[in-house]
């Protein structure tokens, strides 16, 4: 199933370069897109799951200072005022999990030398072809696209994690991003950076009620 996935997505890399626009780099950027396209649904329904159970935090933190020192109270009445509010836990869950296989797909094309681009006549993996300075298919030499990938990683989780318990991961998850892209072909950090400013845009989108409310309110 897997290297259908990969299969299919080489095959569009491979129409973009050729029949779009002749630059690896942006061949990327529109693979990107169109995935983001396609998985709009999933992460609609993800992040409004994730708005949702936010809303409800101060009346659950109000339930579990009432019943703290009676667990099977505790957990009684959380599952009974989820059911009363139309709250699932794990519906935030099921779309990351349909998803997971297309980001693994994605992953593993990059990763891997593209071996359908490089059969093409005048194939050049680079950013900039007219610099040649940043090959695509190696590790970025001057860690521009490293940094890149830790500062928009940043971006997403600091718009994203309202939970002060997962403040940690606001500094962990871009520095760990950031370390391991050093040594990932930059194509698929790339993939990385253009991935978290789509999904910023699909989070402003999605929240936008609540951001105009929050705008008129200052």
């Amino acid at each position: 199933m897997s290297g259908s996935i990969i299969d299919f997505f080489g095959v569009l890399l491979k129409f973009f370069y050729v029949n779009l626009v002749p630059n690896y780099g942006v061949s990327i950027i529109i693979l990107t897109v169109l995935v983001k396209i396609i998985t709009y649904p999933l992460n609609k329904k993800q992040m409004q799951s994730a708005k949702k159970m936010q809303e409800i935090q101060p009346e659950l933190k109000k339930i579990q200072q009432k019943y703290k020192n009676d667990k099977e109270k505790l957990n009684k009445a959380t599952m009974e005022f989820m059911q009363k509010n139309n709250v699932n836990p794990l519906a935030g869950c099921l779309p990351l999990l349909v998803q997971f296989p297309i980001l693994i797909s994605i992953f593993n094309l990059l990763r891997e030398n593209p071996s359908r681009l490089e059969m093409v006549p005048g194939f050049t993996p680079y950013l900039f072809p007219n610099l040649e300075l940043i090959s695509l298919l190696e590790p970025d030499p001057y860690y521009i696209l490293p940094v890149l990938a830790g500062l928009t990683t940043f971006w997403q989780q600091k718009l994203m994690i309202t939970d002060p318990n997962q403040k940690t991961m606001l500094y962990v998850m871009p520095a760990m991003l950031l370390i391991l892209s050093i040594n990932f072909p930059s194509g698929l950090v790339l993939y990385w950076i253009m991935n978290n400013i789509l999904t910023v845009g699909q989070h402003l989108l999605v929240n936008r009620p609540s951001v105009e409310k929050a705008v008129k309110e200052q």
